[in-house]
């Protein structure tokens, strides 16, 4: 997606980025990922984890944020990379991928948790719980966050008997009932459990002979 760079003509002596994603634990849809720096000029308040924000006050800082850092950038990792590489080294893709979107070239980058990306072209720090530690990470959780409920619209837009609007494709009651109902979509992670085991209950139903009643 799209990125901006808000510098001046003076060039800041440290640009840290932070980064987090948003979409790991649901059963269906991309990975997304967002890297952010901050302008220290231009500080924004009520920045937080993006999971202790409500929809709105994310949506606001989202705003805030794409108009007044010096860089951001958002990425993802589909469905088909999940699927290919494993969600873990999946999410370390879109975070590579949101570093290198950023406009200006971080002399830092703090990414949320306990893992790095491998192939970053600037020194890196994990830091575990520092999208409510950091700024940067953030406005970066924001970002994501904001970016992959986005996608869960559209995705309730194609599917609508799923109900994503409403669970974001995370493994509620609802998503689960559904997916048995109606088996997996395009979207769904089949390597996930839930997943798998409803379309192998699908597969076993289509499969099974038909029952036929002894006469009387």
């Amino acid at each position: 997606m799209g990125m901006r760079d808000l510098f001046g003509t003076a060039e800041s002596s440290a640009l840290i980025a932070g980064v987090d994603e948003a979409g790991r634990g649901p059963l269906a849809g991309p990975v997304y990922a967002a890297a952010v720096i901050l302008d220290p000029d231009h500080p924004i308040e009520g920045l937080n984890d993006s999971k202790k924000l409500s929809p709105a006050r994310r949506d606001r800082l989202a705003e805030q944020i794409r108009r007044q850092a010096l860089a951001w950038a958002i990425a993802s990792a589909s469905v088909e990379e999940i699927e290919r590489l494993n969600i873990l080294q999946a999410t370390m893709l879109a975070m590579l991928r949101a570093c290198q979107g950023l406009f200006r070239a971080p002399t830092l980058v703090l990414v949320d948790g306990n893992r790095l990306p491998a192939g970053l072209s600037c020194p890196a720090r994990a830091v575990v719980g520092g999208d409510a530690l950091e700024p940067a990470i953030s406005a970066a959780s924001i970002l994501a966050k904001t970016a992959r409920d986005a996608c869960c619209l559209e995705l309730h837009a194609r599917y609508p008997e799923y109900a994503f609007d409403r669970h974001k494709g995370y493994g509620t009651a609802l998503h689960l009932a559904r997916l048995v109902e109606f088996g997996p979509c395009p979207a769904h992670r089949r390597g996930f459990a839930p997943v798998r085991r409803a379309l192998e209950g699908r597969c076993d139903s289509s499969n099974a002979p038909a029952r036929r009643e002894d006469a009387s």
